[in-house]
């Protein structure tokens, strides 16, 4: 009954739209796809006179005519929609591109990765080590030779000299909820 009450409300393109839907086997939609359609619909039908009015006028001709929307739907179809080419020339264009060898595969099975240092795999830190000094302020041939800041490059290798060296580092002591 509310169906019958909605089909007498509704205009006269909605209902065509709707008929249209049904007729392509569309039976299941929300409401508000009527009125996209429509929207599509007269937004289409203003641009397609639009061009007619234009060709008209260059034309010379007061009124539009069946030529003009021909015309225009024309343009339309040919700038709006694009017709792939021939498979004549496709083929063509795909024997053209075959005749090229894909390149040789220079790894082994696998997926191949890039180096190391290109990767997020690597590490992408580093630890400052401290120097344990003594309690006396003795000068020693190391400490002469060590550098105030060194670079990261020099961290490195001040790291892989003695490969043993402990980090540690200080944990917060945690209070028991009571």
């Amino acid at each position: 009954m509310a169906d019958k009450d909605e089909e007498l409300t509704m205009p006269r393109d909605a209902k065509i739209v709707k008929f249209l839907l049904k007729s392509m086997g569309v039976e299941d939609y929300e409401p508000p796809v009527i009125h996209k359609f429509l929207e599509l619909w007269y937004r289409y039908i203003v641009d397609v006179l639009t061009d007619a009015q234009v060709y008209s006028e260059h034309a010379g001709k007061s009124e539009i005519d069946c030529d003009d929307v021909k015309l225009a739907i024309q343009s339309k179809l040919n700038f709006s929609f694009s017709q792939p080419p021939p498979r004549e020339v496709l083929l063509e264009l795909a024997q053209n591109r075959n005749k090229i060898p894909l390149p040789k595969s220079i790894a082994g099975p696998g997926i191949p990765l890039p180096p190391v240092p290109d990767t997020l795999i690597g590490p992408n830190y580093m630890f400052g080590i401290p120097s344990q000094r003594s309690a006396e302020p003795e000068e020693t041939e190391d400490e002469e030779a060590t550098i105030p800041n060194p670079s990261p490059e020099e961290k490195i290798d001040m790291q892989q000299q003695d490969p043993h060296q402990r980090v540690s580092f200080p944990l917060p002591k945690c209070q028991k909820d009571k």
